[in-house]
């Protein structure tokens, strides 16, 4: 970053949502001098690139949460936000704060199934233990079942059986291929090779049928796995890797015509909310053609600060242009597949980049902290 900003005491920027989008928004308004506050209901930021490990690698989990107050200090608020007025430019959280802005950053991120997301209220002690609880629960079961074989699904049948290799691992996927539609079919089917290699069963074009009926992360002896073809599986844990929901909560209602199908927000070429010259989107609740990806995340981050400097310094704003896909699959600690703007990538590259440390320690880095051992 450049030297400071100086700026008067009507600006103030808020974030709503720390993840990947939010602390990185944060820590560049913090190199700049500029004044904000990040709100999130947790007191940790969640590296869930690297949950699915956590799940399955005991000791893991405490690289995956790193400490909001600890970084930023007095410019962290853990809450939940409770509504938005932008007649008055303020938030109103649950505990009744109301915190002004002069700009606004929606970074809210999206929900899904554990392990793969966790957006639960607790300390960062209790959701490190939730992780090496399930650490426990998967070390008991000899046969698991993962549902789900997108991203997420493909990764944790990878990590499970890099880690256990004796154990039975059946990916049960709705799809007649594996992982995002976005990817190279070379991706694709690289995948399902790998997979196959490392000795996962996988039922493809099939979707689980009981799945109301099943107890989720736990181990539990003799469960009956049914799909829609007919087929049964015999299991002991029951894994969901389904897909993500966009997390609309805190905008929803001030937002409701600004929000696409899915939930997202729709942005303009500056990432500003249609109509709204002072309130951005970033990562998953941005309505972008691009996957949902951390590293996009980090993107939008880098063009919406750099926007928000160049309005209070009367300077014309950047354009975000999705580019060609940079997708990386950690297919566990020495195996994976991608591509890079559009190209794909195999083994070596993507073991080096992703696979041994899923960046954890580019965020304890970018959020000034030592990683632990």
């Amino acid at each position: 970053m450049g030297s400071k900003l100086s700026v008067d005491d009507s600006v103030r920027v808020l974030i709503v949502g720390g993840g990947f989008g939010g602390i990185a928004a944060a820590s560049q308004l913090k190199s700049w001098g500029v004044p904000f506050i990040l709100v999130d209901m947790r007191d940790a930021f969640h590296h869930n690139v690297a949950a699915l490990r956590a799940s399955i690698d005991s000791g893991f989990a405490p690289k995956t949460f790193i400490s909001y107050s600890v970084t930023f200090g007095d410019s962290f608020r853990q809450a939940k936000v409770a509504s938005i007025n932008l007649e008055k430019q303020h938030v109103l959280l649950h505990d009744g704060e109301e915190l002004s802005f002069s700009h606004l950053i929606l970074a809210t991120g999206s929900d899904g199934s554990f392990p793969g997301k966790f957006n639960r209220i607790v300390d960062r002690q209790s959701a490190i233990q939730t992780y090496e609880d399930m650490v426990k629960e998967v070390q008991e079961a000899p046969r698991l079942v993962v549902v789900g074989g997108g991203a997420a699904g493909v990764e944790m049948a990878a990590e499970i059986k890099t880690e256990y290799p004796t154990k039975e691992v059946t990916l049960i996927h709705s799809k007649i291929a594996l992982a995002d539609v976005e990817l190279l079919p070379s991706v694709r089917q690289k995948v399902k090779e790998i997979l196959i290699q490392k000795g996962v069963h996988i039922l493809l074009s099939e979707r689980v049928s009981n799945l109301a009926m099943l107890t989720l992360n736990q181990f539990k002896e003799n469960m009956t796995v049914k799909t829609d073809k007919g087929t049964e599986i015999a299991t002991d844990m029951v894994i969901l890797c389904t897909g993500i929901k966009v997390n609309s909560s805190a905008y929803c209602s001030t937002f409701s015509d600004k929000m696409a199908s899915d939930g997202a927000l729709k942005v303009n070429e500056h990432l500003q909310v249609e109509g709204y010259d002072n309130v951005y989107a970033i990562g998953d609740c941005a309505h972008v053609k691009e996957p949902k990806m951390a590293y996009h995340a980090g993107l939008h981050a880098n063009i919406v600060v750099t926007n928000i400097i160049n309005s209070l310094t009367q300077k014309p704003l950047k354009t975000y242009k999705p580019g060609s896909l940079t997708f990386l699959l950690s297919m566990g600690k020495n195996d994976g597949v991608g591509q890079i703007n559009g190209y794909y990538v195999g083994c070596f590259i993507v073991t080096l980049i992703k696979s041994r440390d899923l960046f954890v320690s580019k965020s304890w880095k970018e959020m000034g902290q030592r990683m632990p051992c």
